[in-house]
C-alpha cells in the first residue's frame, strides 16, 4: 500500500506528493512495516523527482492516472509490488489529528525554523522587504514529549528549514514517522477506539477526503490487520548510505536530488527485502 500526502489547493505544487510512505501488511505475523520514501529521488524515465509521479499520472492519461503511475514508479525503486494507493492532502492530516483529540509526540531534539511558509502569502511583496519576511513564521519545538493539535502536528512534519540538522528530507521523514506512530497509538487506545463520537468524526474526515483505489472488501481486511497488529508497526527511513546528492547540473535540471549511491536500486531493494521477510 502506498500512502501519498500532497499540499492540495492553495499550495504551490498542490499535486506534488511530498510525503510518500510504502506500507507492507504481513498476512503471516500480523505486523506492519512503514517505509518513508525520500521525495527528492530522481526518476530518469520522467526526468523528474519521485514526488511528481502522481502529478504526471494525472496530467498524462496514457500513464494510467495519478495513483497508478505513482505505484508503478515506487515499485521500480523498491522492487516490491504495490497493490493499492491512497492520497490525502495535508489539510486532511490536520483534521484527522483533531478528530481523535490531538496526539502526544516525542520530539527527539529541539529545533527552530525561521522560514516556515505561511499559506496564502507565497506572493506577498511584503511592502518591498527584499527578504520577504512577511511570508514566513518562526516555529520552535522543544525536546521531549509534546501534546500537538492538528495544526501543530502538521507544522512539525512539514518543517524544512530547522536548525540542529532538522533541515533534511531524511530528518523530516523521521518526524513524519513519529507523528504516524502517535496517531496509531491514539487510535488504538481503547478510550479512543470505543468512543463513538470520535469514531464518527474520524470516519467522516476520511470518507470525504481520500482518493484511493482500495475496494471495500480489501479496505475492511486492511482495517482488521491494522487493529490486530497492535504494537507491531515498525517505521523505517531510507539509510543515508544508500543515497547520494550529486552537484546541481543540467542532467538533473539543476535541482537538488537523490540518486542511488551504487548507480542502481539493487542495494535498496536488498535492504527492503530483508525488512519484509
Amino acid at each position: 500500500l502506498l500512502i501519498l500526502g500532497k499540499g492540495g489547493e492553495g499550495h504551490a505544487g498542490g499535486d506534488l506528493t511530498d510525503t510518500m510512505i510504502f506500507v507492507s501488511v504481513s498476512l503471516k505475523d500480523k505486523s506492519i512495516s512503514l517505509i518513508s520514501i525520500p521525495r527528492d529521488i530522481w526518476i530518469p524515465e520522467i526526468r523528474a523527482k519521485v514526488n511528481s509521479a502522481y502529478y504526471w499520472g494525472k496530467e498524462q492519461p496514457e500513464r494510467g492516472g495519478g495513483l497508478n503511475f505513482a505505484k508503478e514508479t515506487v515499485s521500480t525503486v523498491l522492487g516490491q509490488p504495490t497493490h493499492y494507493a491512497l492520497v490525502v492532502d495535508f489539510s486532511v492530516f490536520e483534521k484527522v489529528v483533531d478528530a481523535i483529540g490531538g496526539i502526544d509526540v516525542n520530539v527527539e531534539k529541539s529545533f527552530t525554523d525561521t522560514k516556515y511558509p505561511i499559506a496564502g502569502r507565497e506572493d506577498d511583496p511584503c511592502g518591498g522587504d527584499k527578504e520577504f519576511k512577511c511570508r514566513y513564521e518562526t516555529l520552535h519545538f522543544v525536546q521531549g514529549k509534546q501534546f500537538m493539535d492538528g495544526e501543530t502536528a502538521l507544522k512539525f512534519v512539514r518543517s524544512r528549514n530547522g536548525d540542529n540538522n532538522e533541515n533534511t528530507d531524511l530528518a523530516r521523514e523521521a518526524r513524519q514517522q513519529k507523528v504516524i506512530s502517535a496517531i496509531k497509538t491514539k487510535v488504538l487506545f481503547w478510550r479512543t477506539f470505543l468512543n463513538p463520537k470520535k469514531d464518527l468524526a474520524l470516519f467522516r474526515v476520511l470518507k470525504s477526503s481520500i482518493e484511493t483505489d482500495i475496494d471495500l472488501s480489501s479496505g475492511l481486511v486492511l482495517v482488521r490487520r491494522f487493529i490486530l497488529s497492535q504494537g507491531k508497526i515498525a517505521p523505517f527511513v531510507f539509510p543515508e548510505e544508500f543515497l547520494t546528492s550529486p552537484p546541481k547540473s543540467q542532467k538533473y535540471d539543476y535541482q537538488y536530488v537523490f540518486v542511488p549511491r551504487y548507480d542502481n536500486w539493487e542495494e535498496i531493494q536488498k535492504w527492503i527485502n530483508s525488512l519484509l521477510q
